[in-house]
This record gives C-alpha cells, sequence and structure tokens, in this order.
C-alpha cells in the first residue's frame, strides 16, 4: 500500500446505459481529493463501489491495504461515509442513530459525537425526518467523524448548507488529514469548496478518469487564456474547450500550446475551468462542436 489510504485499480462496473470504464486512482495520507464531473459521470457509482453498496465487475478496491468485499468490515471501519442521500433512521432520534452506530463500530467516540452536535447545533433528541436537508449532512458527517475513520468519503456533503456551515466543514476536513495520516475523497459540484482545500482532482467524464493530478500538476499542465475573438480564429485545435461570447473568449489550453497565442490573458486554472472546459472537449469528441455557446 505505501502512503497510499486508498487504492482503485482498473475498476468497471457495466449497466444497460453507462459504464464506469476501466477507473484507476490513488489518495496519499494526509491528502483531500476533489472528484469532479458532470451529473451522470460516475462519481456516485465509484463511491459505492468503494463502499460495496453496488458490486464491481472487474478491477480492485483497497482501503488501508484491505481489499473492500474480503476485508469489508475492516475496510467500512476505516472509512467515514456522507452519501448524497442520507441513510439514518427517519422516525428516530440521531441520538437513538448514534447508539447504532456505537455498536457497529469498533472506535466510536462518544465525546467527539457531542462536540460536533454541540457546534452545529443539531436537536438530537428530535427525529431526523424533522431536520432540514443542510441538518441531515451536519448529522451524517457527526456521525462519519466520531468513529475515528482513517479516511472520509463524502458524496455532495457541502450541499445544503449554508455559508457559514460549509467554511466548518472544510476546516474540519483540513484539520481531519493535518496529522498526515488522514485522508478524504471529496465528490462536489460546489466547486469553489475544492479550490479552498483539495490537494489532488480526479475528473471523470462520462465513466472515464481523464485527468488525475495534484494542484500544482494542473497549474503546470494547464491554462486559461482570454482575449480578443481574433486570437482565436485558426487556432481552436489548440483549444481544450472554450467560452465565445461576440468580442472575447476564454478557454483552456495545455501550457505547452501557449506559444500559439500572442496578447491573451493567461491565468491559472481552478477545478471549475478544469471540469467545464472538459466537459466541452469531450462534446467535440462525441458530436459535432461550436465555439459559438
Amino acid at each position: 500500500m505505501g502512503n497510499n489510504i486508498l487504492e482503485i485499480k482498473n475498476v468497471t462496473k457495466e449497466y444497460k446505459d453507462f459504464k464506469l470504464d476501466n477507473v484507476s486512482l490513488s489518495i496519499e495520507k494526509g491528502t483531500i481529493m476533489g472528484l469532479i464531473g458532470q451529473n451522470g459521470a460516475g462519481k456516485t457509482t465509484l463511491i459505492k463501489l468503494i463502499m460495496n453498496i453496488i458490486k464491481r465487475d472487474g478491477g480492485k478496491i483497497t482501503v488501508c491495504g484491505n481489499d473492500n468485499i474480503e476485508n469489508e468490515i475492516k475496510v467500512k471501519n476505516s472509512i467515514g461515509y456522507v452519501a448524497d442521500e442520507d441513510y439514518m433512521y427517519y422516525e428516530s432520534k440521531l441520538k437513538t442513530n448514534a447508539e447504532v452506530f456505537s455498536e457497529l463500530f469498533d472506535n466510536w467516540d462518544q465525546g467527539k459525537y457531542e462536540k460536533y452536535v454541540k457546534q452545529w447545533e443539531i436537536p438530537d433528541t428530535k427525529k431526523v425526518r424533522t431536520y432540514s436537508k443542510g441538518t441531515k449532512t451536519k448529522a451524517m458527517l457527526t456521525l462519519a467523524l466520531a468513529h475515528n475513520p482513517d479516511i472520509l468519503i463524502l458524496d455532495e456533503p457541502t450541499a445544503g448548507l449554508d455559508p457559514v456551515a460549509r467554511i466548518e466543514v472544510l476546516d474540519i476536513l483540513r484539520e481531519f488529514v493535518s496529522d498526515g495520516e488522514h485522508s478524504v475523497l471529496f465528490s462536489t459540484h460546489i466547486t469553489g469548496d475544492l479550490d479552498k482545500v483539495a490537494d489532488s482532482i480526479t475528473l471523470l467524464i462520462n465513466g472515464r478518469v481523464t485527468e488525475s493530478l495534484n494542484v500544482d500538476q494542473i497549474e503546470d499542465k494547464y491554462a486559461v487564456i482570454s482575449g480578443n475573438n481574433s486570437e482565436m480564429a485558426g487556432k481552436e485545435k489548440y483549444l481544450i474547450g472554450a467560452r465565445k461570447g461576440s468580442m472575447n473568449f476564454e478557454a483552456l489550453v495545455k501550457r505547452e500550446d501557449l506559444k500559439h497565442f500572442d496578447n491573451v490573458g493567461i491565468a491559472a486554472p481552478n477545478a471549475e475551468n478544469l471540469l467545464t472546459f472538459s466537459i466541452w472537449e469531450n462534446r467535440k469528441q462525441d458530436t459535432e462542436f461550436d465555439f459559438e455557446i
């Protein structure tokens, strides 16, 4: 395993109308990986495969060196999971859910549970069905953290949270990995959150990993350029994706191709740039592409 907490190798899952195709990635200890992609790209499918909620058709997944099927109990003790849809008992109090978790997980920490309930003002003596979406997310994150996992696997954890709560969650993620022994896999559409905390980004497009790089590598490999439309004319082949207005454009290019452009602004790309421009690149390959959008 080396320094990796999570390793996914050549994982495949095929449905009638979708295929997660030969996916590989790894997450080092002490790091946060952002998982991005358009709706239907396969992010939630991949997470459910890690959790062994659905069965993979091929490949291998290990968490802390343990195969997630052969050593499922060990693996699930190692993972703090927050799903995009809550998994708590709706008609029970959060306090009752926590009692169940304390029996299921080997390293349950009641003090940590009470800490986050108090910090986030979660009414844990009320039934979960009475919670708002944001409170349900806080409750799931509280349960996930309270059993002291090695890795957090989070599917849209900040969706539905107010700005203050989102900042609190991001601070907790930073703190969680700060000892260099824990990791986070963070799937989200709120790419601005990843710009604040992610050490690496993995991009899924139509069930395939098209990039998996640390943030510095992304900045070394790509650039966002902007300028007058005349500067783009005849150079479309160098553009990974572009937004074009009546006079000006913005595009993602490889830094090695910057030499083909004069009189353009150059900026470092963020997670949103990588996602949106790469989606457009994929559309170019699959359909007739028009740069006028």
